[in-house]
C-alpha cells in the first residue's frame, strides 16, 4: 500500500487489508478515549511535548486538559476570543494513532472488529475475514464545526436521504440515512466551536451523544453507539451571562477548562515570533522584524488589554498581536519597492513603520460606549507608551552620547516611511557606539544598513519619548532635533 498522497509526512500505513490479516497481525481495538489516555502517558513519560505550537499554558490550562483525558472525558473550553482554544483542540489530534484500520467504505468510519452501522454489520455476516479494511490517517479523524443559529439536527446528527429512497429503499431501512458531521467523525474528535450560538433545540440532539453515546435519527429504531471525543469551545460571557448553554448539556461535559491570554511578556513575544508571518516562500524573503520591534509590539498588546478603554468581556486577541507584526513588516517591504533600495538586502521594519498599524487594527478592539471616536487617539497614546517601555528596557542606562552629540550644535535628522536605510544611515553620519546599541536591541554583529538605520531610528524615537529630543512630525516625515 502507498503512501497517503493526502500526507506526504506521514509513515506508510500498516499492510493488512482484510479483517483475517488484521487479526493475525496481533492488532487490538480500543476506543478512541482508551487511545489517546495510552498515548498521552507514553508521551509524557518519554518527556515529548503533548501540544505542539501551545504557548503559555504549560503550567496553567494544559495540565487540566491532560486530566481531562486521561480521566476520559468530554472538555469544554472557556476563553475570550483569540486565546487558543480551537489551536489547542486542534492539537489533541496528535495524540490519536498515526493509522487506524476501518472498514471499507464504511461512511461513520466502523473499527473492523466491532461494526455498529447496518451496512458494516451485514457485510460482516456475509464476508467474514475477507472484508476488506482500508487505514485512515489521524489527521482525517477531526471534525470541525462553527456553531450558528442556522445549524441543523441533520447537519449534526443526520437526516433521512431522499436520493437513497428514490433508488428503491423504504423509509424503514436504516441505509436510507445521510449522517451528519459528528457521526461522520465516529472514532475521531469533533469540535464544536462557539456552543452557546447554537440554539438550544438543537443542543437537545447532543445530549445522547455525551452521555448514551448513540444517536437517534428521525425516530428510526436505530442505536449506533458512537466512539467520539468531543469537545467544545465557548466565550465566558456566552457561556456565563447569557446562559445559552442548556443545563442538561452542561452537565454532560466532563471537564470545563479555562483559557487565557498569555501572562508573561515573554508568552507573548514568542506567541508572536511563533505565529507572525513576516517571510514567504517562492524566493521572496519578505522583512525582518527586529527583538526591539516584536516587544514593542508584545507591549503595545498588553496594554490594549489592560486598558479601561478596552471592553474586557471581549478581549483583545492574539490576532491582534500577530497583524500587528505582519503589518509592520509589510510597511517595511513597501518601502523597499517605492524607493527601488537595494534589492539585495532583506528589508528591515524601522519604528516609522509602527503607527500605520493604528488604524489597521482598531477594528480588533471593542472599546467602551464612553470612548467612541477616540479610538486612534488611544491605540496612539499606547503604542507611544509601548516604544518608550521597550527603550527603558532595552536601552535604559545606555551610553547615547554619540547620537545625541549630533545634534549638538542644533543639528537634525530627518527620517520616515519613506527614507531608505541607506539614506537615514547619510543623514545621521557615524555614530560612535551604535554597536552597542545594536547589541542592546538583539541586533549583536549584524552590519546591514537596515538593521542599522531600525537602531538608529528606534534610538531616536525613544530620547524623544523620554524628552530628550524635539521630533516635528508631517506627511510621514520626522525630523529630531534638539
Amino acid at each position: 500500500m502507498q503512501q497517503n498522497s493526502q500526507h506526504p509526512t506521514a509513515s506508510v500505513p500498516p499492510r493488512p487489508a482484510t479483517v483475517g490479516e488484521l487479526r493475525a497481525s496481533g492488532h487490538v481495538y480500543r476506543t478512541v478515549k482508551q487511545e489517546i489516555r495510552e498515548n498521552l502517558l507514553t508521551r509524557m513519560r518519554a518527556g515529548q511535548n503533548r501540544f505542539p505550537g501551545i504557548v503559555g499554558f504549560d503550567q496553567t490550562v494544559l495540565p487540566h486538559v491532560e486530566r481531562a483525558l486521561l480521566a476520559g472525558h468530554d472538555i469544554i473550553m472557556l476563553g475570550e476570543r483569540g486565546q487558543g482554544k480551537t489551536r489547542l483542540i486542534r492539537t489533541m489530534v496528535g495524540l490519536l494513532d498515526e493509522w487506524t484500520p476501518t472498514i471499507d467504505g464504511c461512511e461513520i468510519n466502523d473499527h473492523p472488529y466491532y461494526p455498529v452501522c447496518s451496512r458494516c454489520q451485514r457485510l460482516a455476516r456475509e464476508q467474514g475475514d475477507d472484508l476488506k479494511i482500508t487505514w485512515r490517517h489521524q489527521s482525517d479523524r477531526y471534525g470541525e464545526k462553527l456553531a450558528t443559529p442556522d445549524t441543523s439536527v441533520g447537519d449534526l446528527i443526520g437526516d433521512i436521504d431522499p436520493v437513497k429512497v428514490a433508488e428503491g429503499r423504504t423509509l424503514g431501512d436504516p441505509e436510507t440515512i445521510h449522517f451528519g458531521m459528528v457521526p461522520r467523525t465516529n472514532r475521531g474528535i469533533f469540535s464544536l466551536n462557539e456552543l452557546p450560538d447554537l440554539a438550544e433545540r438543537i443542543q437537545v440532539a447532543l445530549l445522547n451523544v455525551l452521555e448514551e453515546r448513540d444517536i437517534g435519527v428521525r425516530g428510526y429504531s436505530l442505536r449506533l453507539p458512537l466512539d467520539v471525543v468531543l469537545v467544545a469551545s465557548a466565550n465566558p460571557e456566552d457561556y456565563t451571562n447569557r446562559g445559552r448553554i442548556i443545563t442538561p448539556l452542561k452537565d454532560r461535559f466532563g471537564a470545563e477548562v479555562r483559557t487565557h491570554y498569555p501572562v508573561t511578556l515573554e508568552d507573548e513575544l514568542a506567541l508572536i515570533t511563533q505565529e507572525a508571518e513576516v517571510a514567504w516562500d517562492g524566493g521572496d524573503p519578505g522583512a525582518e522584524l527586529p527583538e526591539h520591534l516584536v516587544e514593542v509590539i508584545a507591549r503595545f498588546t498588553r496594554l490594549v488589554r489592560e486598558s479601561p478603554a478596552a471592553d474586557a468581556r471581549s478581549g483583545v486577541s492574539a490576532r491582534f498581536a500577530i497583524a500587528a507584526a505582519e503589518s509592520t513588516a509589510a510597511a517595511a517591504v513597501r518601502r523597499t519597492a517605492l524607493i527601488a533600495e537595494a534589492h539585495d538586502e532583506v528589508p528591515v521594519a524601522r519604528v516609522c513603520d509602527l503607527p500605520t498599524i493604528v488604524s489597521t487594527l482598531r477594528g480588533k478592539v471593542e472599546f467602551e460606549v464612553s470612548e467612541e471616536g477616540r479610538e486612534e487617539e488611544i491605540l496612539g497614546h499606547l503604542l507611544r507608551r509601548a516604544i518608550a517601555d521597550t527603550f527603558r528596557a532595552r536601552l535604559g542606562g545606555a551610553d547615547l552620547t554619540g547620537l545625541l552629540n549630533k545634534f549638538a550644535d542644533g543639528g537634525t535628522i530627518e527620517s520616515g516611511e519613506l527614507v531608505s536605510a541607506s539614506e537615514l544611515l547619510r543623514r545621521t553620519g557615524e555614530v560612535p557606539g551604535l554597536a552597542k546599541i545594536m547589541a542592546r536591541l538583539g541586533m549583536e554583529g549584524r552590519e546591514s544598513f537596515g538593521e542599522a538605520a531600525a537602531a538608529i531610528e528606534f534610538t531616536l524615537e525613544g530620547l524623544y519619548l523620554l524628552r530628550r529630543l524635539s521630533k516635528d512630525s508631517a506627511d510621514g516625515i520626522s525630523i529630531y532635533g534638539q
